[in-house]
C-alpha cells in the first residue's frame, strides 16, 4: 500500500490565494471546498490510505523556545475562519485528520511518516507539502516528498540535489541558513552553499569545530531544535486506520454548507466503486 500524508494547512493557503487570484470575492468556504476537492481527486486517482494534518492553532511549543517564531498574526480573517471548518469537513468526509495544538502540522506529518514506514505492508509514504522542513523525513525512495509548488517528487537524491545535504542533515542546514517563514534568521555568513559545504565536511552542528560557529553556536543549536520535527506524536496504532472507508452521514450537510454538493456525488461514486 501507499500512504499519502497531506499538509492541510498548506493546502488551505494554496486554495485560498488561488481563488483570490481569480476573483475579487472570498467565498466563505471556498478554500475548504478546494482542499476537499484535492483529497477527492487523490482518492479518484487510486489512493486508499490518506491522513491530513492541520494546525488547529498556529502556535506550538516552539514559540516558547524562540520569541520570533511564527504565530497566527497577519493571517487574514477570511482565511482563518476556514481553519476549523476544514477539520470538521475532513472528518465528515471520513478522512483521518490530525488537528495539532501543542505540536504543528509538520510534526504530525513527520510522526505519521515514521509510524507508516515502520509497517512492512507499506510500500511507500508520500508526504504532500513543499515545506522544506519535511525533507528531513525522506528515506531513500520509500518515504518521499511531493512538492506541489514545483510539481516535483523528491526522494533522497532529490533532497541532495535541492539542498546539497542528506535528508538527516536538513535541520542542521536550516539552522545555518535560517527559515524566514518560521521566523528564525540563521547564522551570519552561512548561505546555502557554505552551509551545505560545511555540513558535508563535518556532519551535524554538534560535530563542528568550536571556531566554525564561534559565539553563534548556542543560537545555531537552538535553531536546529526549532527545525527538527517531532516523530513521537501518537496519531494511530495501525496504518489501516488511514484507509478511507467512505463519508459519514454528516457529509451531506457539510457539502451543502460549503456550497459544493458535487463533492457528495463524487464520494458516492467512489464508495460504490470500493
Amino acid at each position: 500500500m501507499i500512504v499519502h500524508l497531506v499538509d492541510g494547512t498548506y493546502e488551505l493557503f494554496r486554495h485560498f490565494y488561488g481563488l483570490r487570484r481569480g476573483s475579487s470575492v472570498d467565498p466563505p468556504f471556498g478554500a475548504v471546498s478546494g482542499v476537499l476537492g484535492t483529497v477527492v481527486q487523490m482518492l479518484e486517482g487510486g489512493a486508499t490510505h490518506i491522513g491530513v494534518a492541520t494546525d488547529h492553532i498556529i502556535e506550538s511549543f516552539r514559540n516558547d523556545l524562540w520569541p520570533g517564531y511564527k504565530t497566527g498574526a497577519g493571517i487574514e480573517r477570511a482565511l482563518w475562519a476556514q481553519f476549523h471548518p476544514l477539520e470538521d469537513a475532513l472528518v465528515a468526509m471520513g478522512v483521518a485528520t490530525w488537528p495539532m495544538v501543542e505540536l504543528e502540522a509538520d510534526d504530525a506529518l513527520a510522526s505519521a511518516a515514521h509510524l507508516a514506514a515502520a509497517d512492512k505492508r507499506v510500500e511507500k509514504v508520500c508526504i504532500w507539502t513543499p515545506d522544506k522542513d519535511l525533507a528531513q523525513c525522506v528515506v531513500g525512495d520509500r518515504v518521499v516528498q511531493m512538492d506541489r509548488r514545483s510539481n516535483k517528487l523528491r526522494d533522497r537524491d532529490g533532497v541532495r540535489e535541492k539542498f546539497g545535504v542528506e535528508p538527516r542533515f536538513i535541520p542542521d542546514y536550516l539552522a545555518l541558513v535560517g527559515d524566514a517563514a518560521d521566523g528564525y534568521p540563521g547564522i551570519p555568513r552561512f548561505g546555502a552553499k557554505t552551509a551545505a559545504r560545511t555540513i558535508n565536511r563535518y556532519g551535524a552542528l554538534e560535530d563542528f569545530p568550536s571556531e566554525t560557529l564561534g559565539e553563534h553556536r548556542d543560537h545555531a543549536l537552538l535553531f536546529k531544535e526549532l527545525a527538527t520535527l517531532r516523530t513521537d506524536a501518537e496519531l494511530f496504532d495501525d496504518v489501516d486506520e488511514l484507509r478511507w472507508k467512505g463519508p459519514t452521514p454528516a457529509f451531506a450537510a457539510v457539502a451543502a454548507k460549503i456550497g459544493d454538493t458535487r463533492l457528495q456525488g463524487r464520494l458516492a461514486t467512489l464508495s460504490a466503486r470500493s
